[in-house]
């Protein structure tokens, strides 16, 4: 149901007082327009604010009441006949209640002298701080920021402009519009205006996009500008898409499943009838790319990947960690279509009784919106120690898929040694490959990232010269890995991954988790 039809259910249900959450007075107060005008029989819609006071809006004959303070501006409404069909809509009313008793004891009277009547308040206000004294007679909502349809809209103003060039697919334009959702009206306007006419250069200075040109380097702009939502919340950190699938060495069956659904949350996928997918599990070995996959998935599909520490959700305040956990997973809904990356979920979410039950509940309330969650949000939850998780975590229907990222095979060590080796911008032929590959047989992907930089402080320390595959050797021998000095751990985790609870990331290790099961099945 859209916010339209439910708010004029409300109306017509004779909600006394209701709440309204949001920034965005001038798309509320154009929706009521709609709503009074549309009405029969006829509604009366009249505003009020502390600058402005009394307003008529709509289908109000006459002059206004004359009420310069809250207290008046209540006594007018009172007084309003009863049996008029009215809206009065009160603006920024959430300062006249701040530590006033008797406007808060005024409103609160007045809530139930309105339930015979067919009149209701209407609250605009930024806050949801809501008195105590008024939770049980006020009604609370939250104002959706503007859907695609409205969206489109706001860039149809600016590319109907005759001087803009247009350079969009219909796919193209479709993830435009999907980045800026979460945006209100006048962040979309301001940043389809600013990426529209900036010109964005190479990294060598090489104009990629003139002024007056929409493209889809566009998306990028427009993403960028979700950073300051994010900031509202201290749980919440945005990361940039910059990883590309190429930065990620190996992982062949993970990178198959993502690029299957690169597409799932455009209009065609849901035309077609898929849902959208809910996420995965990246469960492994420390240093095995998980967090690096995380932000690989932000630039393959590009949508915002935004990062929640478990931690900054906890207040010292009774019923502040469950608040914040709640504000946190609105702001994450808001923005969405995103990725929301919950990293080290053993640490963030391994509960226990040492805190009054806190943590139980802060669990229990990322569990139930994992599970119910309407809006697209693509989950993405990594941990190094499976052991430590709640079973109900990694349940069907809260993940997708649950993959196992093993230590890298022979194949994927060459890779990873590539990637790194051009990132370091050095030609991939000088180096031996296979023989790099071979010398670090256990090693996870973070220890070969090292070796490489390693090699090049001997390189630079000797003269300034190339770095070589001895020197990376070198290196490779200076490392105790992960596979020796925390064997019995990760014998652990992997025996997780030969009991069939999880889908290996590569396809060698898959081959063989699929042959020692059919081993263990024959006895």
């Amino acid at each position: 149901m859209e916010f339209k039809e439910e708010l004029e259910i409300y109306l017509r249900s004779r909600f006394t007082v209701i709440w309204i959450i949001s920034y965005e007075e001038e798309r509320i107060m154009e929706l009521f327009k709609e709503i009074c005008s549309q009405a029969n029989p006829q509604r009366r819609l009249i505003s009020w604010d502390i600058a402005g006071y009394f307003r008529s809006i709509v289908n109000v004959g006459g002059s206004p009441p004359d009420a310069r303070d809250p207290k008046t501006a209540l006594e007018a409404i009172s007084k309003a006949p009863a049996e008029q069909d009215a809206v009065f809509i009160l603006k920024d009313f959430h300062n006249c209640l701040h530590n006033q008793a008797v406007i808060t004891r005024q409103l609160r009277n007045l809530a139930q002298e309105l339930k015979s009547t067919r009149k209701t308040i209407v609250i605009l206000s930024p806050q949801s701080k809501v008195p105590d004294d008024l939770k049980d007679d006020v009604f609370v909502i939250d104002f959706p920021p503007p859907g695609v349809h409205e969206l489109k809209g706001i860039l149809e103003r600016f590319t109907a402009h005759s001087k803009i060039r247009i350079n969009l697919t219909p796919l193209g334009r479709e993830k435009l519009l999907q980045s800026a959702l979460g945006l209100s009206s006048n962040q979309a306007t301001r940043v389809f205006g600013k990426s529209i006419v900036a010109e964005i250069r190479d990294e060598r200075g090489k104009v990629i996009k003139h002024g007056g040109t929409i493209d889809e380097s566009c998306i990028d702009m427009v993403t960028s500008e979700k950073k300051s939502i994010i900031r509202e919340s201290g749980a919440l950190e945005f990361y940039a898409p910059t990883e590309t699938i190429g930065d990620v060495g190996g992982l062949e069956v993970l990178k198959d499943w993502l690029r299957n659904r690169e597409r799932a949350f455009s209009d065609e996928a849901r035309n077609y009838g898929l849902p959208a997918p809910k996420g995965i599990a990246l469960i492994g070995i420390p240093g095995t790319g998980k967090s690096l996959t995380a932000k690989m998935v932000s630039a393959l599909w590009r949508i915002p990947l935004v990062r929640l520490d478990v931690g900054a959700l906890f207040g010292s305040l009774v019923g502040q960690s469950e608040e914040n956990t709640r504000r946190a997973l609105r702001l994450v809904e808001t923005i969405a279509p995103c990725l929301l990356w919950i990293d080290e979920m053993e640490k963030a979410l391994s509960h226990g009784g040492g805190d009054s039950g806190t943590s139980l509940r802060v669990f229990g309330d990322i569990l139930s919106w994992m599970q119910e969650k309407k809006k697209p949000v693509f989950v993405i939850g990594t941990a190094n120690d499976v052991s430590l998780l709640p079973p109900e975590f990694l349940r069907k229907g809260r993940f997708d898929e649950i993959f196992f990222l093993d230590l890298p095979t022979l194949k994927e060590r060459e890779e990873i040694f590539a990637v790194h080796i051009q990132k370091r911008g050095r030609p991939v032929a000088q180096y031996e490959l296979r023989a790099l590959a071979m010398a670090c047989e256990g090693y996870v992907g973070a220890e070969i990232e090292q070796a490489v930089i390693d090699s090049m402080y001997i390189a630079f320390n000797d003269g300034q010269r190339e770095f070589t595959t001895d020197d990376i050797i070198a290196a490779l021998r200076k490392q105790i890995p992960l596979s020796k000095s925390q064997a019995e751990a990760i014998n652990l985790l992997r025996s997780w991954l030969r009991e069939g609870r999880a889908q290996s990331a590569s396809y060698t290790e898959a081959r063989q988790a699929e042959e020692h099961f059919v081993n263990l099945q024959l006895g």
